[in-house]
């Protein structure tokens, strides 16, 4: 089988575009997060998108942080600089999600239904949370463990095999 056509993905926004200054990066990496899920909403498959704003933390939503930290305590998660360059590839990974090149599955973790949409040679996921009528953004992330990455890769071709039947 040939190579699927590779996906695309926008440039990076790097710290050093802003002088190092990392208030204005924050400032505006957090525009261009307004812009992607809060001005021109993604849609994932013909289901609209909402938003996890609460709690607002220094006036910015929870999936804004989500997005871009990590920790498991919300008070006490740490800017992640991988996350905040790579701002701009969740809308665009939901918006193209049926792409052939990405990788796109549901799991079910704590009770919740996630879509899952993994860009393979990136090792870019972005998480989705399923909810009645809509879904929300919840998380995306670079999977930086080859084992993580291996766990992913068969919950993806096991849900796919249960699909074929």
């Amino acid at each position: 089988m040939a190579d699927k056509e590779y996906f695309e993905l926008p440039s990076l926004i790097e710290l050093s575009d802003y002088g190092g200054d990392f208030a204005r990066y924050l400032e505006a990496v957090y525009e261009l997060f307004k812009h992607d899920f809060i001005e021109h909403r993604p849609v994932f498959r013909g289901i609209r998108l909402g938003l996890k704003k609460h709690p607002l933390y220094k006036g910015k939503e929870a999936t804004f942080w989500h997005m871009t930290s990590e920790g498991e305590n919300e008070d006490e998660r740490e800017p992640d600089m991988r996350r905040l360059e790579r701002i701009q590839w969740p809308a665009e990974m939901i918006k193209k999600s049926e792409h052939p090149y990405l990788k796109v599955w549901e799991n079910t973790r704590s009770g919740k239904t996630n879509i899952l949409i993994y860009h393979e040679a990136e090792h870019y996921l972005v998480v989705l949370r399923k909810e009645k009528n809509y879904v929300l953004p919840w998380t995306a992330y670079l999977v930086t463990y080859d084992f993580r990455e291996k766990k992913l890769l068969k919950e993806y071709e096991s849900y796919i095999k249960c699909k074929e039947r």
